[in-house]
């Protein structure tokens, strides 16, 4: 009777103790160093491990904004030593933010933006493919639709989904379109128009171990306050919380405790790279680490690996924009 009335008291400690340690918990930092700065202006990251390698994928041009604007793809055998191996590039637009992720049959895929400044509808998206982990990458396909920007592509369940959000109108009209596609070059709207406030874009989703989703908005309009949406399959009904902060390029992963992490822009107190603790019921991100950072800076990878956080950013603390590769004990 004692054994079993010291197991059920432990369990009940530790469940009411969970979310007050989530919120209190201080990650390390292990290191944080520049890991590529060669073009003028180096931006927008992701990161992935596959095969045994490292792969970190950014946008390189002659300035935040330039018709110049490439994707780069560098890789390293310890995440120490990195040289490239591949630069993708359009012949007339500024490519943007990629991502890199591995398909179901297991293929690179690269999805990003290009941007014609003088055209009417000035952004497309595209997804690129490599069948020989990243040396060469096939021909641009333009997925989704005109003028919509699919940001980050998560893959379940052999399916990819990506949030789009319009850029052809005025922040205050532009809606959200949540996608499906079977194989990454054709994308169907799965939501034709999200039930959120005009406004967002940028995103990352998060499928948990019931299959249910979460969604991470960025929100530029009103009081800038992010918004996190949760679904359940088929993901065609989506339900949003306004967040307590104004965020930029969000991401986030969970740990295997089941606490949730993102990697985020934060605006208060002035711009940097920070980590936060996402509590999906309460609706709060809490700040927890400051990475090395200010100024131009954000848009993470990130990859838990070996009991470390591996986060890959850029930011314009130190003489130029670089990127810059951090590892976080947690």
């Amino acid at each position: 009777m004692k054994k079993a009335f010291f197991v059920c008291f432990s369990t009940l400690l530790l469940l009411t103790a969970f979310p007050v340690f989530a919120e209190n918990a201080k990650p390390e930092l292990v290191e944080a160093k520049r890991i590529w700065d060669k073009a003028p202006h180096n931006a927008f990251t992701d990161l992935l491990f596959h095969k045994g390698r490292w792969y970190c994928v950014f946008r390189e041009g002659s300035h935040h904004v330039s018709p110049d604007g490439s994707l780069r793809v560098i890789v390293s055998e310890d995440g120490e030593k990195w040289e490239s191996l591949a630069l993708v590039e359009h012949p007339i637009e500024d490519l943007r933010d990629a991502k890199i992720s591995v398909t179901p049959s297991g293929q690179l895929m690269l999805n990003g933006a290009g941007m014609q400044a003088e055209e009417e509808i000035r952004y497309h998206s595209f997804s690129w493919f490599s069948d020989d982990d990243g040396k060469t990458w096939s021909k641009e396909n333009r997925i989704g639709d005109p003028g919509f920007w699919l940001w980050r592509v998560q893959w379940h369940k052999g399916k990819a989904y990506t949030m789009g959000y319009r850029t052809d109108r005025e922040r205050t009209e532009r809606i959200s379109r949540f996608y499906r596609s079977d194989d990454g070059k054709k994308y169907e709207p799965l939501v034709p128009e999200v039930n959120v406030d005009k406004g967002v874009g940028e995103d990352a989703i998060l499928f948990l171990e019931d299959d249910s989703a979460l969604c991470l908005f960025r929100h530029e309009t009103g009081d800038k306050m992010a918004f996190l949406g949760k679904s359940n399959p088929p993901y065609d009904k989506w339900e949003w919380t306004k967040l307590n902060k104004r965020i930029g390029g969000p991401n986030m992963i969970q740990l295997p405790d089941g606490r949730i992490i993102s990697a985020v822009r934060l605006y208060d107190g002035g711009a940097r790279t920070s980590l936060c603790w996402l509590d999906p019921d309460k609706g709060t991100l809490t700040e927890c680490l400051k990475l090395p950072s200010g100024g131009d800076t954000s848009y993470a990878g990130m990859v838990l690996k070996d009991g470390l956080l591996w986060v890959s950013y850029y930011s314009s603390h130190e003489e130029k924009t670089a990127i810059y590769l951090a590892k976080v004990k947690l």
